[in-house]
């Protein structure tokens, strides 16, 4: 399954992967495409077999902030919007742990983990708490631990973090002595700003958070799960060569191989995202080399000779963007002079006897005539295998097909689209889908 790896049509940022049972669940934000507000009123749940990470299901909504159809709201203080949950088990029942915008959050718990889950209760702090331990109550995007001896630990934090274990016994309650802050430093290299995800592995605590720096999610380690924590390194960045934003997300192993859940922008704003994974590798001495964004996410490699949608695009350069137009059709739109798409990786094969493969791709022309150069392995110093022109004759603002024939290409490669007009600022054209095919 490519990057997105949930259906084009849903916006699930904030991803906190885990795994119960034979099932690897996805709890997140609920954006709204093209939205100039961050997150909904309400969360849902995705999940798929560990053994089959190609097909995912939707579980529907699990909790909600307002009225939604058959659904009335699950909390009566507030009617805002909810941001990055996460979930955990403890005694076979499932403890949802959220927070609402500008608002006291709390938890909510179910018999599965994909609810519905029901209100349990605020988040308590005792009576003689500090007045700014987490903003007096307010645990902005936490992030929850339950360690090998039972201790329940949450995070959370927006320009500072803060900590705290939670009684056991009730699951929403902080016990008195517990809570500390600036768990993760603001200061370099930690530079903490907001979303607090922690993990074990083996006898090391892992914080994956986002720093006040760039588009990045980083780590640091400790062996204490109160810390003091040293700084690891960023794991993936998703604004290099891409319209990068705030990224959230957590470290998961499924099967034995580690994977980063993290997400994209689209819709040109930083309010619309989707949800993406790629393959780590969490090394014998604790470090996480960093990845780079591709195509790809739980695939080892694509194919190219199945219809591809042109919102698989991991590469994006000079201001063009994915967008939606319906629930079939995602384009990435604004390609102007120097404008490049990109996608990582396609196996073509290595048994293809052809001089020339056909490339075919469904556009529309906007602006002005122009090219569409197809490159393999590097944008800047890659080979041009061949080029689409777009031209006078094509009628603007319509949907056409047009093929052309390239070289051959064997073994597996990254793909790129470069667009190129003398008409400087005008857009060329917007793509939606591309295949190659073999001559007969």
């Amino acid at each position: 399954m490519p990057n997105p790896y949930l259906p084009n049509w849903e916006y699930i940022p904030d991803g906190e992967p885990r795994v119960f049972g034979d099932r690897v669940y996805v709890y997140g934000s609920h954006d709204r495409p093209g939205s100039t507000a961050f997150c909904d009123y309400k969360l849902r749940a995705w999940s798929a077999s560990i053994d089959d990470l190609e097909h995912w299901v939707c579980h529907g909504d699990s909790f909600h902030t307002r009225k939604d159809g058959e659904h009335e709201s699950d909390v009566d203080w507030t009617d805002h919007e909810l941001y990055a949950p996460d979930v955990i088990e403890k005694g076979g029942k499932y403890y949802l742990y959220f927070y609402i915008l500008m608002a006291h959050g709390g938890v909510a718990v179910s018999d599965t983990p994909t609810g519905a889950f029901e209100l349990l209760s605020k988040y308590k702090l005792p009576e003689n708490s500090p007045d700014n331990f987490c903003e007096s109550g307010i645990f902005v995007d936490p992030g929850m631990l339950v360690d090998d001896d039972g201790k329940v630990y949450i995070y959370c934090g927006y320009l500072r973090s803060y900590m705290a274990q939670l009684n056991p016994d009730n699951m929403y309650e902080v016990i008195d002595g517990t809570y500390q802050d600036n768990i993760i430093p603001v200061e370099e290299p930690f530079c903490f700003f907001e979303d607090c995800s922690p993990r074990k592995v083996g006898d090391t605590y892992y914080m994956i958070y986002s720093p006040k720096i760039g588009s990045r999610l980083v780590y640091a380690i400790s062996k204490s799960p109160t810390g003091p924590f040293k700084f690891g390194g960023t794991i993936i960045d998703n604004g290099v060569d891409y319209p990068g934003g705030n990224d959230h997300g957590s470290i998961c192993c499924i099967n034995g191989q580690w994977y980063i859940f993290y997400h994209r922008m689209t819709n040109n704003t930083v309010m619309s995202r989707r949800a993406c994974v790629e393959k780590i590798k969490v090394l014998p001495d604790g470090s996480i080399p960093q990845v780079e964004m591709t195509s790809l996410g739980f695939s080892n490699s694509l194919s190219p000779y199945q219809i591809n949608s042109a919102d698989l695009a991991c590469v994006l350069i000079g201001g063009n963007f994915i967008t939606e137009y319906d629930v079939y059709t995602h384009p990435v739109i604004e390609n102007i002079n120097g404008c490049i798409a990109g996608y990582k990786y396609y196996g073509f094969g290595d048994v293809n006897s052809s001089k020339y493969l056909t490339f075919t791709v469904k556009l529309r022309k906007i602006d002005c005539s122009g090219k569409m150069s197809i490159i393999t392995d590097d944008y800047k110093s890659g080979t041009v295998i061949g080029e689409i022109k777009i031209g006078e004759e094509l009628v603007k603002n319509e949907w056409t097909t047009l093929s052309t024939k390239v070289n051959c290409v064997k073994g597996t490669h990254s793909l790129f689209f470069k667009f190129e007009s003398e008409n400087k600022d005008d857009v060329i054209a917007e793509i939606d889908s591309f295949i190659f095919t073999i001559d007969n």
